[in-house]
């Protein structure tokens, strides 16, 4: 399932190097510019809770192999947009189907066991890391000889392949119980323990299935509501940081904002001149390896990553590593060298990398499995109004002070460390839930 994090980041990142492009072919204003991600965030809020209720109620794999589809045909559709208009509104469709892909995090987790989830689970971030690097790449090779659309058609092929992976990834053995499908649940487990060359316990799978499957008032019931309402806000935080780093990176290299003591020749094109603005500065080869580096961040501390889960829990590691991010924000203001630049950014990247995979972990450990794809999908659509946000702070704001642009990333990172302290339940080392039911093998005693 690791394949769902590389197209999911092929996706995301492709706006940011694709922004300065359009933004010379069709002449485009800084809100504009901004408006594209906007669309996407919006397409993968509406449809996040709509593939979460699907996933609960109909299965994890039909939603995830549905939205490799949907953001497939729809990417390839983006390179063909013969206006701004199209581009947006195609753009929004493929979050719709990026919104499908991100269950199969879900599934993944449903598959880990609890003692592995938190070594696991962070080590997704390298796929996430190699699709944001292919479309850097591909922007790098392509973008300068064939243009931008040639590089979205070419984006789709890893999408088309990793179709035919489908036929390899069973239906969630915990869905197919909760479903009532108790034998299709124990096929999926016999078929993991012939794998493993092991053999399952002997008796049989006893559960009682739910009816009350993907229903919203479980998730803001007496026992989860705080949870959930602190939740959504960190998953808001979690997206406005993450994508806040992203695009201000890719703006602050294309309209060179930086305070750089040591600038090249082409880091002093400026975006905004007396006379009006200069749209056409496209990313220079040094921009794209520093986007490069900044990809390399989000793996390189994992191993960090999985001591400050395993030592602190979920919820200490959010806290601190949501107050050092906010650091880092702040620190992007400092006049440095070109390399001091890179390595901030390499940090920042890492820190709010790491911390989107810890809201990631704790969201799908701390429901019950009736409600986590639903319990998901609402976090992950919270999220998205953190990204639909984001754009207009780092590329429309950014425009008139750095300061002030990077600010409001800092300070919302901050309130979120502070209300994690608020979180009542630590996932740790804790079995996943179904709700209300106990499964346990009925043994044959001896």
């Amino acid at each position: 399932m690791g394949s769902a994090n590389i197209i999911e980041a092929m996706e995301i990142m492709l706006l940011a190097v694709v922004s300065p492009e359009i933004r010379c072919e069709w002449r485009l204003q800084d809100w504009q510019v901004a408006l594209v991600s906007t669309m996407v965030f919006l397409g993968f809020m509406v449809c996040g809770i709509l593939s979460g209720y699907l996933a609960d109620r109909y299965g994890r794999w039909k939603v995830v192999f549905g939205g490799f589809v949907w953001s497939a045909y729809f990417s390839l559709l983006t390179s063909f947009a013969p206006s701004y208009g199209w581009f947006i509104f195609l753009r929004s469709m493929v979050g719709c189907g990026v919104a499908g892909v991100s269950q199969g995090f879900v599934l993944k987790t449903e598959f880990i066991p609890a003692k592995y989830r938190a070594i696991l689970l962070p080590l997704a971030t390298v796929f996430w890391m190699i699709g944001s690097m292919l479309i850097i790449v591909l922007g790098m090779l392509v973008v300068p000889s064939f243009g931008w659309r040639w590089m979205i058609r070419l984006s789709v092929t890893p999408s088309v392949i990793l179709l035919f992976l489908f036929k390899f990834i069973p239906e969630s053995a915990r869905y197919n119980v909760s479903a009532g499908n108790v034998q299709a649940a124990l096929e999926t487990l016999q078929k993991i323990a012939k794998m493993n060359h092991s053999s399952l316990p002997p008796g049989r799978l006893v559960e009682r299935s739910e009816k009350e499957r993907g229903s919203w008032r479980i998730l803001l019931s007496p026992a989860f509501r705080r949870t959930t309402l602190l939740l959504w806000y960190s998953w808001f935080v979690a997206s406005f940081a993450y994508y806040g780093s992203v695009l201000s990176s890719s703006e602050l290299l294309e309209k060179n904002l930086l305070c750089v003591t040591d600038p090249d020749p082409e880091h002093l094109v400026k975006h905004t001149h007396p006379d009006g603005l200069c749209f056409c500065i496209p990313f220079k080869n040094n921009d794209y390896q520093t986007l490069l580096i900044s990809c390399l961040g989000e793996v390189a501390l994992v191993p960090v990553n999985i001591c400050l889960l395993n030592i602190f829990g979920r919820k200490l590691s959010m806290t601190m590593l949501q107050l050092v991010a906010a650091m880092l924000f702040m620190l992007l203001n400092i006049c440095s060298s070109m390399f001091g630049f890179t390595v901030l950014l390499f940090l920042l990247r890492a820190l709010v990398s790491m911390n989107f995979s810890v809201v990631y972990i704790y969201t799908a450990e701390v429901y019950p499995t009736v409600a986590r794809s639903l319990g998901m999908g609402f976090c992950t659509s919270f999220s998205r109004i953190g990204g639909m946000i984001a754009p207009f702070i780092a590329q429309v704001l950014m425009s008139q002070s750095v300061v002030l642009a990077l600010g409001p990333f800092a300070v919302t990172c901050v309130i979120c460390a502070l209300g994690n302290f608020l979180l009542p339940i630590e996932t740790r080392g804790r079995a996943l839930l179904v709700r209300d039911a106990i499964n346990e093998w009925a043994g044959h005693c001896g």
